[in-house]
């Protein structure tokens, strides 16, 4: 596509348009039929052939990067700009910190209108709105389920028994590796667990209690001297 060079003149119109693989022509001829009717020069539309979902759309971010302060943004609908409602909310200002407007012909959104900046005002509320009850949703799952005896989160990698096992034979010397080997537990998995815990390694009295206290009882006899020792007394 070549872009047209910059006259200087405010509010020059950018048109972007997105179809996906499931589009068919008449939507591609639609949205630029559109774009054009409303005053869109075409060599100044940018076009992406990509699932609304995605986030690297080339066109997309060309466009965003050659809009200048007083232009503005023309798209079909809403919906071919901004893959959720934050995402949209979020480039919108982000238009709007340089200065640029933005205007959707189907919705008949239009920033530089006071109704427009009302719409904008609105939808911004609405995502808000939206977040908050996605988070009073978690909170209430997360207490209702923790009367029922259950914890929130992910399952813990090590079961307390086998955690147990590893932090006696940590206590009594063994290394990370040998417990990780001993126990079958992969390393990360256990170096994560400890960090988690706030583990802290014993100190070498600590071993060396612990060394003494399961050692065994014929260990504590008197061994019978060598020859050498014999002679020697």
């Amino acid at each position: 596509m070549t872009k047209t060079q910059k006259t200087g003149f405010s509010d020059m119109l950018i048109g972007y348009m997105r179809v996906s693989s499931l589009d068919e022509r008449q939507s591609v001829d639609l949205q630029r039929d559109a774009l054009l009717a409303a005053g869109v020069d075409e060599r100044n539309i940018f076009q992406d052939k990509a699932s609304g979902t995605r986030d690297d759309r080339p066109g997309l971010k060309e466009c965003l990067s050659y809009i200048k302060s007083g232009d503005v943004l023309v798209v079909w609908k809403l919906d071919r700009l901004g893959r959720s409602l934050p995402h949209l909310l979020s480039i919108i200002a982000g238009l709007k910190e340089k200065s640029v407007s933005f205007r959707s012909l189907t919705e008949q959104m239009d920033t530089t209108t006071p109704h427009g900046e009302l719409m904008f005002s609105l939808f911004g509320a609405l995502a808000q709105y939206e977040r908050a009850l996605i988070h009073e949703r978690v909170m209430a799952g997360l207490a209702a389920a923790k009367r029922r005896g259950r914890k929130g989160g992910r399952p813990p990698a090590i079961n307390q028994e086998k955690l147990e096992m590893a932090l006696e034979a940590l206590k009594k010397g063994a290394s990370k590796m040998s417990v990780a080997r001993s126990f079958q537990i992969p390393r990360t998995t256990l170096l994560n667990t400890l960090e988690r815990i706030g583990w802290q390694p014993p100190s070498e009295n600590e071993k060396t209690d612990g060394n003494i206290q399961d050692r065994p009882a014929e260990y504590d006899q008197k061994k019978p001297l060598g020859r050498r020792g014999r002679q020697s007394r």
